[in-house]
């Protein structure tokens, strides 16, 4: 171990797996400790370099539980390979951060945390879309500077989005919650922007659109559009749930922001990078008017130079997924990746992981993204 503070659980067990931070709740450690594994914790916040991971997984370790804010790659697959081990699990449904060719080559099965985030995060992107649109941020900074003095007919004002248009890039399972919540409770058209069509969301859409109809009111609408030229160049609310790879990196970049309308609003819960963060600072000083809500940063933790400064802009410290339901439900998809897999259990295979987080779990690992190409057992098969 290194000069970083380590908890140690359940220290004389056979098997050795570490985590990079100290994760919520404690079910995920009663199932790693029921696998017999000694649990290493690493109890610092600073984040880990990769030769302080290295240090940690030394000359034997049987698996790993590791943070989208550390760049697992050949290096540390390698050296966890070199040590006997045998699973590793991304606490983060996305991946970016993991070298999955690296992994497979080592033979070391990946995990991810999947099923947990999806409404958790569309209602962070619905709190920043209402954040930028009624100027919280603006208006909160300005009371708590002892500078309101009275109601005003002019102050503060916003934008009503009861009946705007809500374009989505990236219409998977947080996407598609995000549309529901826009429309059902404000009553927004939606357009997204996908590469697959999504039927279901295309098909609530129209019934709720009958049952408002029924009812007297206005229906909404719902459709998929060819391009996000278009889809930015109509929505009065862009809202990005794309993952991140290099046909998405800097895809909001300036040219595609001076498509937007001057007064429309972005909303970043998906990766920083996909956003062009200094095209976006300099959009926001020329277009007073546009506003941005953003939960995460291309260069983390560190903001483009002005992006703190701007009024227009509603930050937070990358908490979409920050309730406790959810952190808690990560820990401990995670640590079941690992325990199955060092176990020798089948992966799961089915998309609804909830089971996992009932009294009776399946013997299974609940995701694994490389299964497939390691040639893993599936659950429920022979």
């Amino acid at each position: 171990m290194d000069a970083y503070s380590w908890h140690i659980v359940n220290p004389d067990a056979p098997r050795r797996v570490i985590v990079t931070k100290e994760l919520p709740g404690t079910r995920w450690i009663d199932i790693l400790t029921a696998a017999d594994c000694r649990v290493e914790v690493c109890t610092d916040e600073a984040v880990l370099a990769v030769e302080r991971i290295r240090a940690a997984i030394g000359g034997r370790c049987d698996g790993a539980i590791g943070q989208l804010t550390e760049p697992w790659g050949e290096e540390l697959f390698a050296a966890l390979a070199a040590a006997g081990g045998r699973a590793y699990s991304n606490y983060a449904v996305g991946f970016n951060n993991v070298d999955l060719a690296a992994a497979t080559a080592h033979g070391i099965p990946v995990g991810n945390t999947p099923g947990v985030l999806t409404e958790t995060t569309a209602e962070m992107a619905v709190a920043l879309t209402f954040a930028a649109a009624r100027r919280t941020g603006e208006a909160e900074r300005f009371l708590r500077a002892g500078r309101f003095h009275g109601w005003l007919p002019r102050l503060f004002l916003g934008d009503l989005l009861h009946g705007a248009t809500v374009g989505i890039v990236g219409a998977g399972r947080i996407g598609a919650a995000y549309a529901r919540m826009m429309m059902e409770g404000h009553k927004t058209h939606v357009l997204y922007y996908d590469l697959h069509r999504n039927a279901d969301l295309e098909d609530f859409a129209v019934a709720y659109a009958r049952f408002l109809e029924a009812r007297g009111e206005a229906p909404v609408a719902c459709r998929r559009v060819d391009t996000v030229a278009e889809l930015l160049e109509a929505s009065d609310v862009v809202s990005l749930h794309t993952l991140l790879d290099d046909t998405t990196r800097h895809l909001i970049d300036a040219g595609r922001l001076a498509r937007m309308k001057p007064d429309a609003i972005l909303v970043n819960t998906s990766r920083g990078p996909v956003v062009d963060e200094a095209a976006l600072v300099a959009h926001c000083r020329r277009n007073p008017d546009f506003r941005a809500g953003l939960d995460v940063f291309e260069d983390e933790p560190a903001l483009a130079p002005g992006l703190a400064a701007l009024e227009n802009v509603v930050i937070v410290p990358h908490i979409a997924s920050a309730t406790r339901w959810t952190r808690e439900g990560m820990a401990v998809l995670a640590a079941a990746n690992v325990a199955a897999l060092l176990r020798g259990r089948p992966v799961w295979n089915r998309p609804d992981v909830a089971a996992f987080l009932g009294d009776a779990p399946p013997p299974a690992a609940p995701s694994v993204l490389n299964a497939e190409a390691l040639g893993l057992a599936v659950y429920g098969t022979d």
